[in-house]
């Protein structure tokens, strides 16, 4: 590739740049008083140093990690699995297809946990990006043998654009590498200009640049790169040369929003909906913290300063010459006047405010309140359910929809997927994602609740007609229970093996019978070969 198309790609990474200049204002007031290591936008600091002077009150730096690990247990929570595949609607009695289905998503999670692919501790990064700016991203790298790689990338680095359906399809990636770090990624492809350095200045930082975009010359058949959907670029922004063209099957990054304003590209988060209050509440923290200092410490008023020597005022000290013959002093403290409870109630409410938008008060409904019963809870993670649904649409479509395509890419090239059932394969393979997180399931509560209400009056009709319960189907009642409720699969029987059982109870209750009318039937046979005898015996 010429230097004349990096200079365009170039150029066209300054058009993105320019257009997040508002953006990055604001996400600097957000940085600086919610998340200030983040704050990388438009002051750029030196390694160690300080950045939390800003903050007087740390109610929104408590509640975004709370919003992050809420995001985290409700959407791709660790000890669970989240999600599954199935199959086309033809298939889903198929035993053999819901099994391969099944196997593929616990290699899958077995994968994605790995050691090595750090997936846990970036997705929470990219919650906490989330919740403090509105946009977060995910890098997934196909590591080959080393097997997938997940890095969450900070926003100070990333700029993004859409596609006409919304999808974020376009990424760059600004970054800084050593001139060392440069020659381990790129080896021999780094330019004269950059390698030069190498001996006398190995720490010398260079800017490069991570192009992701459609490949708009995709050409039919090719295997390599071209052929590819999407083409990459890595680029040395001070030389303009391009080190490395590639592609990528599936999009490599996960970009989600939090919520979107009209004709904006960037999100919106929960920080930035709160951030009058956080600055009106770190305003309020640092006059209470005066108004303390002056109860505290006051200033000392004295008759005539020309008069009287300084105060000592250590412990035990003695100052001469501050009383008058008549035993007053000439001294005093300039106390602070007003009722300090008002502005701390006017804190308060901004402290709550601020947990309201971090959704910190909504996951602490189900912990204040554990002596519910079942069906409260129930009701309560309904509630929960309804007002996490515009979230969590958006986070499986942006998110776990794009991480998920992407990980069965690279997984199935490598060949570490089993094979599939023919039938499978012959209806086009994986038919959706399913996801399971208890996110979704407190949705689904709804299912749950009308069952348990309902059993709960049938149980009053019951007493007086025994037969109303045989209305329901209570095997699937208690399927659908456990589903929503996220009990482990391996616990509920499945409908063939359901069958199965209720084939051998049948054969072993007919078998049973016959047993215990075999005496009986012993008897009727006795009694007819006595019968036919004796008529056999009489005269005509």
């Amino acid at each position: 590739m010429a230097d004349n198309d990096a200079t365009e790609l170039i150029r066209l990474f300054d058009s993105r740049k320019a257009y997040r200049g508002n953006f990055e204002r604001v996400w600097s007031e957000i940085a600086k008083r919610v998340l200030p290591r983040a704050d990388e936008f438009v002051t750029k600091y030196s390694p160690g140093q300080r950045r939390e002077e800003w903050v007087y009150d740390s109610t929104a730096q408590l509640a975004l990690p709370a919003f992050s690990a809420a995001m985290e247990s409700m959407l791709v929570p660790r000890t669970q699995k989240w999600h599954r595949f199935a199959a086309p609607m033809e298939l889903r009695e198929s035993e053999a297809v819901n099994r391969y289905l099944e196997d593929i998503r616990d290699l899958a999670f077995r994968l994605r946990y790995a050691p090595g692919a750090n997936f846990a501790s970036q997705a929470y990064e990219t919650f906490m990006s989330l919740g403090a700016f509105g946009t977060g991203a995910l890098y997934i790298e196909d590591g080959l043998a080393g097997g997938i790689r997940y890095m969450h990338v900070p926003l100070s680095e990333i700029y993004i654009q859409e596609n006409a359906q919304g999808q974020v399809d376009v990424v760059d990636r600004e970054y800084e590498l050593t001139v060392r770090q440069a020659q381990q990624k790129w080896r021999d492809k780094l330019p004269e200009t950059i390698s030069r350095y190498a001996e006398r200045e190995p720490d010398r930082k260079f800017t490069f640049l991570h192009c992701v975009k459609p490949n708009e010359d995709k050409a039919r058949g090719k295997r390599d790169y071209r052929g590819m959907a999407n083409a990459a670029y890595d680029i040395c922004v001070e030389t303009r040369d391009v080190l490395r063209r590639g592609g990528f099957r599936t999009f490599p990054y996960a970009v989600s929003r939090y919520t979107t304003a009209p004709r904006e590209v960037y999100g919106r988060s929960p920080a930035w909906d709160a951030l009058a209050d956080i600055k009106t509440l770190n305003e309020m923290s640092k006059t209470q913290l005066r108004y303390g200092q002056l109860v505290t410490d006051p200033p000392i008023l004295t008759a005539d300063v020309d008069a009287l020597n300084p105060f000592a005022v250590r412990s035990g000290a003695i100052n001469r010459g501050y009383l008058n013959e008549q035993g007053q002093a000439l001294a005093k403290h300039m106390s602070p006047e007003g009722d300090p409870r008002i502005s701390l109630e006017m804190a308060d409410q901004r402290r709550q405010a601020i947990n309201r938008a971090f959704l910190v008060t909504l996951f602490q409904i189900l912990v204040d309140t554990p002596q519910m019963t079942a069906t409260e809870a129930m009701l309560r993670a309904q509630e929960k359910g309804a007002l996490l649904a515009p979230t969590i649409g958006r986070q499986q479509s942006e998110f776990l929809g794009p991480l998920i395509v992407r990980e069965l890419d690279i997984w199935t090239q490598a060949g570490v997927l089993p094979p599939a059932p023919p039938e499978l394969l012959e209806m086009g393979g994986i038919a959706e994602i399913v996801y399971e997180s208890p996110l979704v399931r407190q949705q689904r509560a709804e299912e749950a609740t009308g069952i348990l209400r309902t059993y709960e009056v049938m149980g009053v009709v019951a007493a007086t007609d025994p037969t109303a319960m045989q209305v329901f189907d209570h095997s699937e009642s208690a399927r659908i229970l456990a589903e929503v409720n996220g009990a482990p699969l391996r616990i509920v029987k499945s409908r063939e093996r359901l069958a199965a059982e209720a084939q051998v109870q049948q054969q072993q209750m007919a078998a049973q019978q016959l047993i215990e009318a075999a005496p009986a039937l012993g008897n009727t046979v006795k009694s007819m070969a006595q019968a036919n005898q004796a008529a056999s015996q009489a005269p005509f």
